[in-house]
């Protein structure tokens, strides 16, 4: 079965880490760049990182550089996007997809929810 499944959200303190994972099943792994991308309560989704397949360069939003940091693991499938420093302006439904532009992603993955709060 050809899916995304993202993992390792919930709920954290402001100033708390968290690291999401991405896994991948069905399909040529190492092809692909992988996205993160976030949509919080009421605004649009909104790209957060990606790295690439082939030199693992990457990319990162303003309001998430310094603090959150991508990776890949092609023998396991998975990227990771580590996420420290939180701040309850990151809480929001956090998809990995495979490509760092929105409107060219294929495949989604179903999301997996990060909640910043005290």
């Amino acid at each position: 079965q050809v899916q995304l499944v993202e993992s390792g959200g919930g709920l954290v303190q402001p100033g708390g880490s968290l690291r999401l994972s991405c896994a991948a099943s069905g399909f040529t792994w190492d092809y692909y760049a992988i996205g993160w991308f976030r949509q919080a309560p009421g605004k649009e989704r909104e790209g957060v990182s990606c790295i690439s397949s082939s030199d693992g360069s990457t990319y990162y939003a303003d309001s998430v550089k310094g603090r959150f940091t991508i990776s890949r693991d092609n023998a396991k499938n998975t990227v990771y996007l580590q996420m420290n420093s939180l701040k309850p302006e990151d809480t929001a439904v956090y998809y990995c997809a495979t490509d760092c532009h929105e409107r060219a992603v294929a495949l989604w993955g179903q999301g997996t929810q990060v909640t910043v709060s005290s």
